[in-house]
């Protein structure tokens, strides 16, 4: 069985610095330790989540090249880091860059932070000669059309440290995503438009793997959890959480609990053994399963496990990339979805929830666990955790396919306490306010056709999202606090041209 985790530190950045042999053997002796030192700076940082590799400094076109090529061969780096600590002459970049297959950060820095005015001569020149030589990088770069970000500043600087962060925790969402396996089960909302997609290209693209099992091989699963494993999984269930006297131990719903971890043992022993880090299920197609399940996602979600409802596997894959690029913050991401709106004027906001699948990682208090009826899926009542997520910022993002490509939508929120109680409203719930507005929010939002279903992370933000987009070189269209009406629906207009072209015929 493989145990799911998102767990960053087996991952690696390697940090490459660049040079050339004109320059003599002590001066690269300095550039070597200089550059060592810049990674004892970043590998010391708390806000970079992994570990950043020290590597010898690159001098020719082959040492380049192959170091490019063990890069992507080594499962354990996530990306690389580049350096043109003196002047590298880019043509010696070409095959390296060519060849490389990782997410590339470009650091635009130097060793020093002040300048020494009274000590400046030509050799502090000839040593410290980043100003021109990341310049030169760049220039080849762009000639190549390399995708990369380009953080600037000295690498002690935490804004600089923080985009570097951002850049890493993308670049980990990216490695969970390529070597993603998904499990669909049953089919996607009958009818429905969003939810559907070419999950080959999605391979191509994306590099998961989004394949379908009948909910029976599930529902067998779910048969095989013995009555030992139910009874200590719903004491743990009785422990986390506020557990309605009619499910406890001897109410009268009690099977129902029974029931409901039943299906959360059945269905993470497939997804383990299947190797699978994502999975659907459809309210329409439930077979022999005796609730549709909701406490069984919300907990695999939780634990970083993407998922999407009614067999919408494009939010399951943003799902299982967001819980990685957020792992070891404050915070969590989940399946969203846009319910119903307050339209008070000038106190608009979005109340956001689905029938039971919202991750109580969005809040910090303890839920409750419930049971209620369903109106749909013709089953028993289901059981479910209650809450409402906790205030702060967040993003939400959505995943559709164009036809001619893939697009991400991100509209950065602010999640804000309800104006009222909600005691009748038996689910997972958020309430945000959009930025700019909840007018300019919501007509952007439908003028780029994006789905209505969502992640929501409260963990990472906007920026983790872009790096993510730019590695996956994927269109995004972001929805932030500058964003008016007519310049989003230009940009939407010069992307459909934009996004055609780039791809070739």
């Amino acid at each position: 069985m493989t145990r799911l985790s998102t767990d960053l530190s087996p991952y690696e950045i390697w940090f490459f610095t660049g040079s050339q042999n004109l320059y003599g053997e002590e001066t690269l002796r300095q550039v070597a330790e200089q550059s060592q030192q810049i990674v004892a700076t970043l590998d010391d940082a708390s806000a970079i989540p992994v570990k950043i590799v020290w590597k010898p400094v690159l001098k020719d076109s082959e040492s380049i090249r192959r170091a490019a090529l063990d890069a992507n061969a080594d499962d354990r780096v996530i990306g690389v880091m580049a350096w043109m600590h003196t002047f590298s002459p880019a043509k010696m970049w070409i095959a390296g860059l060519d060849a490389l297959a990782k997410p590339l950060l470009h650091l635009h820095t130097q060793a020093n932070v002040e300048l020494p005015y009274a000590d400046i001569d030509f050799d502090f020149m000839n040593l410290n000669q980043a100003a021109h030589g990341d310049r030169e990088f760049g220039y080849i770069q762009t000639r190549l059309g390399v995708a990369r970000k380009t953080a600037v500043g000295h690498a002690s600087n935490p804004l600089v440290q923080k985009q570097i962060a951002d850049w890493a925790r993308a670049s980990a969402g990216w490695q969970a995503v390529k070597t993603l396996k998904l499990a669909r089960f049953g089919d996607n909302m009958r009818y429905v438009a969003v939810t559907e997609g070419d999950k080959t290209e999605a391979e191509l693209r994306f590099g998961v793997q989004v394949n379908t099992w009948g909910v029976n091989e599930l529902a067998d699963a779910v048969a095989a959890a013995s009555s030992a494993d139910v009874d200590a999984l719903v004491a743990e269930y009785e422990d986390l959480y506020d557990v309605v006297p009619e499910l406890r131990s001897g109410g009268e719903r009690n099977q129902s609990l029974r029931d409901g971890a039943a299906i959360e043992l059945g269905l993470r022993s497939f997804l383990e053994e299947g190797g699978f880090g994502a999975f659907t299920t459809s309210f329409e197609d439930l077979g022999a399963l005796k609730q549709l399940p909701g406490l069984a996602v919300q907990r695999l979600m939780a634990e970083g496990y993407g998922f999407g409802a009614e067999g919408d596997w494009k939010t399951a894959i943003l799902v299982r990339a967001a819980n990685v690029m957020g792992a070891g913050l404050p915070g969590g991401a989940s399946l969203m979805e846009d319910y119903t709106y307050d339209l008070v004027e000038g106190a608009e906001t979005i109340l956001g929830a689905h029938m039971l699948e919202v991750s109580p990682s969005l809040t910090t208090a303890r839920p409750t666990l419930e049971i209620h009826p369903l109106g749909i899926g013709g089953k028993d009542d289901p059981v479910r955790l209650v809450f409402t997520a906790d205030p702060g910022p967040a993003v939400v993002v959505a995943l559709s396919d164009m036809r001619d490509r893939f697009r991400l939508v991100a509209n950065v929120v602010e999640v804000v306490e309800p104006r009222a109680p909600l005691p009748n409203l038996p689910v997972g719930r958020a309430v945000w306010r959009p930025e700019p507005s909840f007018a300019v929010s919501a007509a952007a939002w439908l003028t780029a056709g994006a789905a209505h279903h969502t992640v929501m992370s409260t963990a990472v933000g906007i920026e983790v999202f872009e790096d993510f987009a730019a590695i996956a070189k994927t269109e995004l269209l972001t929805i932030d606090a500058d964003t008016t009406r007519k310049g989003f629906a230009n940009e939407v207009r010069w992307n459909q041209a934009y996004y055609r072209l780039a791809q070739g015929l």
